[in-house]
This record gives structure tokens, C-alpha cells and sequence, in this order.
């Protein structure tokens, strides 16, 4: 047989990802919306003031400004979807929908009742979208515009402009305390827990742990493919993590508030033990300004362990097996980058933009205004994300994927341990105990 030499595979940066994946995306959606508020292009945005009859919840100037805003979030998202290889179409026929819904979580939201009992605009997505969802369901042409993580992680990008870099510092080695300590240790219990005690599969055990204690979906199908976990496990971990997620969602702020417990405190427990981000910011809203800023800085400094433990546990599943299996994916040095949220990288970028470069060029009054805008716009993008979180949550139908009691045990014990573990670490980085409370 003859030697056929085989063709050359050209090797280089691959740059389909800046344009291809959400992540990316919703830093690019969050600096075109900056760069747009700061040329004077969207100086005005619908507002709603307090109401108590219903004629008095949408002002006449509003609904001019409520088309507009309809319009152009519209187009700028389809853009990005289309770049993503989805249905730009699809898109636009549902988004007007999830846009109405937003305005209707709005509205109740801005009604004096509700602002007397701090009753937020978050919550009433969510109870909208929970409502829909868990009674007549959420259609099949809505779901193209129901992307919670899109909507989150761009309301994110522009919350950079909002918090300082100096705040952020502030905030980085406590955050990085509840955020990095607890997950590893949490991570080991209930791999013991789980293959010693319960006598799961190991990659099942991990992988739910991971999910548990880091972030949820996103944690799951990482260490899921590292470890080379069935896909039916993923699926169990990320079914668990999504049903836990909503009653945690409702139920920690509640409980926190009841407590009367310190609003730090309380934020930096919440960033470190609910599963989601968009979870995290829609309970950190919930009690109040300073308390999502904690809980989604937490979140967002434990996320960056997603990269590092699918990095980990490839390296640790490869040698166990005695080099590269199928279905573990290859440790490499790039596998952080990879797994690395890149909404990060955007939050902290507009942070440093209106620090360090608006600030002291243009004055904070001018900057005022502009942060004024989007931090309007993080407030839609967030109304969008948890109507989103409430159409992709029917109860009913999570609790019947999980099949079996173990894996419901095992994350039940594990989060158990996390609760207590994270609340401990919380109260002594945000309760003045190890760092004065100046953040």
C-alpha cells in the first residue's frame, strides 16, 4: 500500500468564539449599550413612577420610549443571536412577549404597596414567569427569547458601570473567602459522601457536588465532561440544581429578612451557596441595592472556580485512568480560559472604564448621567432575565426528572454543609469580624 501523505491541518486562534458563544456576547451587548449612553444616542429611558390606580401606572411619555426601547433591545439581541447560528426570527416573534411581561413585572413592582414593603420589580418577574410557566405553561414559540443567562450576564456587564473599581477591591479578598474556601471543601465531603456513604458513581458524586457548590449548570456540564460522567447524570445534577435553585431563590431573602439578619452578610451567603447566577442577583435584589451588589460579586468571583476545578478534575480522571480516556476531555493548560465566565471580564472592564478613564476626564456629574442610563438598563435586562428564570421553572416537572433518592440526599446533605459552611465564612469576611466593614 502506497503512503498517501494526509492534508495539512492548519493550526492557529480560533476567534469563533467571540462571535459564536453567549458569554461573549453579553459583554459586547453591555459595551455597545455603554458606548451608546455615553454618545448621547439613549439620553431618556420609560420610567414608571409610584401608582395606585391603574391609570396612573404607565405615564403617556412612557409608551413612546417603552416602543423604542422594545425595538432597539430587540434588533441588538436578534443580532447576536443570529451571530450564534440561532433563529434571529424566531427571536423577534417571542421577544415582544418576554418585553410585555417585563412591563408588567415593572408596573407591579412600582405600585405603592409594593414599594412600601420593598416588594422589588426582580420578584415580581419571577412570580410572573412562575405563574405562566407552572399553570398554563410557557409555549414553544415563546422560548426562543426566554436566554436568562444572556439577559443576566449583559445586566452584569453594564452593573460594572455602577460599582467602582474601588469597590470592587473592597470587596475581593472577603468575597474570595466565601467564594474559593468553602466550594473545595464542600466539593470533597460530598464526593466522600456520595461514593462512600450513598455508593453513587464516583464521576456522578463529583459532578454533583461541583454543581452544588460552585454554579449549578454551568459547574455541572464542566466537571460532567472533564470526569466523563454519563449524560444522564449531567442531566439528574443540572435537574436537582434548577429545582433547588428556585426554592432557595425564594426562600433564603426571606428567611434572611425575617432573621433580620446583617444585609452583608446575608448577600455574601446568598452569593455563595445559590446555584445560578441569575438566582444569586434576582435574591441579592431582594434585599436591596447593597445586597446584590455583595451577592454578585461573590457569585462572580466563585465562578471563576468553574474553569479551575474542570481543569483539576481532568487532570486528576486522566491519571486515575492511567492517561486520556473516552469521554474525558484533555487536561490543558487552556482548559481555565475555556471554562473562564467571560461576563467577567466585561463587569470588570466598564468598572474600570468609568473609574479610570470617565471619572477623572469627564467629571462624576457627566458620568452620573450616564451610569443613570444604564443602570435603567441593567434594571430591564434583569426584568427580562428573572421572567426568563420563571418560564424555564416548572416545579412539577423538575421534581419528576429526578428520579430515585440518592442523588436528591446527596444534594440535600451536601447543600446542608454549604449553607452552614458559607454562613459561617460570610459572618466572619462581611460581618466585621476579620475585615472592617468599609465596602
Amino acid at each position: 500500500m502506497s503512503y498517501q501523505p494526509q492534508p495539512q491541518v492548519k493550526r492557529g486562534i480560533d476567534w469563533s468564539p467571540l462571535w459564536k458563544q453567549e458569554d461573549w456576547w453579553s459583554v459586547w451587548f453591555g459595551f455597545i449599550l455603554i458606548i451608546l449612553a455615553i454618545a448621547g444616542v439613549i439620553t431618556k429611558l420609560p420610567s414608571f413612577g409610584k401608582w395606585t390606580s391603574l391609570g396612573q401606572a404607565v405615564p403617556p411619555e412612557a409608551w413612546i420610549r417603552l416602543i423604542a426601547l422594545l425595538i432597539g433591545l430587540g434588533i441588538l439581541n436578534a443580532i447576536g443571536v443570529a451571530a450564534m447560528g440561532q433563529s434571529a426570527a424566531r427571536f423577534l416573534v417571542a421577544f415582544p412577549v418576554l418585553f410585555i411581561l417585563a412591563i408588567i413585572a415593572q408596573i407591579l413592582g412600582n405600585h405603592v404597596i409594593a414599594k412600601d414593603y420593598n416588594l422589588e420589580v426582580p420578584l415580581w418577574a419571577l412570580v410572573v414567569g412562575l405563574l405562566i410557566s407552572n399553570t398554563v405553561r410557557t409555549p414553544e414559540w415563546l422560548k426562543p427569547a426566554v436566554r436568562t443567562e444572556m439577559y443576566i450576564k449583559t445586566g452584569l456587564v453594564l452593573l460594572g458601570c455602577e460599582i467602582l473599581f474601588g469597590r470592587i477591591v473592597a470587596l475581593g479578598l472577603p468575597g474570595i473567602m466565601v467564594g474559593w474556601i468553602v466550594p473545595p471543601l464542600v466539593i470533597i465531603f460530598m464526593y466522600w459522601f456520595g461514593v462512600k456513604v450513598l455508593k453513587m458513581e464516583p464521576e456522578f458524586a463529583l459532578t454533583l457536588g461541583t454543581a452544588t457548590s460552585v454554579c449549578g449548570v454551568s459547574a455541572a456540564i464542566a466537571t460532567g465532561a472533564a470526569c466523563g460522567a454519563k449524560k444522564e447524570e449531567v442531566s439528574v445534577a443540572i435537574t436537582i440544581s434548577l429545582l433547588f435553585t428556585v426554592l432557595m431563590l425564594v426562600l433564603m431573602p426571606a428567611f434572611i429578612m425575617v432573621a433580620k439578619m446583617d444585609i452583608d452578610v446575608g448577600a455574601a451567603w446568598i452569593g455563595g451557596t445559590i446555584d445560578s447566577t441569575g438566582a444569586v442577583v434576582a435574591a441579592g435584589a431582594l434585599l436591596g441595592q447593597r445586597g446584590m451588589e455583595i451577592a454578585s460579586v461573590v457569585k462572580m468571583i466563585q465562578n471563576v472556580l468553574i474553569g479551575v476545578v474542570a481543569f483539576v478534575t481532568a487532570l486528576i480522571w486522566v491519571y486515575r485512568k492511567g492517561g486520556a480516556t473516552e469521554g474525558v476531555e484533555a487536561a490543558s493548560a487552556k482548559e481555565i480560559w475555556v471554562r473562564f465566565p467571560k461576563f467577567v471580564l466585561g463587569f470588570v472592564g466598564a468598572s474600570l472604564l468609568f473609574s479610570f478613564i470617565l471619572i477623572p476626564s469627564m467629571g462624576e456629574e457627566a458620568v452620573n448621567g450616564f451610569t443613570k442610563i444604564t443602570s435603567g438598563l441593567r434594571g430591564w435586562f434583569f426584568a427580562l432575565a428573572f421572567i426568563s428564570i420563571g418560564l424555564e421553572s416548572n416545579i412539577r416537572d423538575l421534581a419528576r426528572q429526578v428520579k430515585g433518592g440518592k442523588p436528591v440526599v446527596h444534594y440535600i446533605v451536601g447543600q446542608t454543609a454549604n449553607l452552614v459552611l458559607t454562613l459561617i465564612m460570610a459572618w466572619l469576611a462581611f460581618g466585621g469580624i476579620l475585615f472592617p466593614k468599609t465596602f
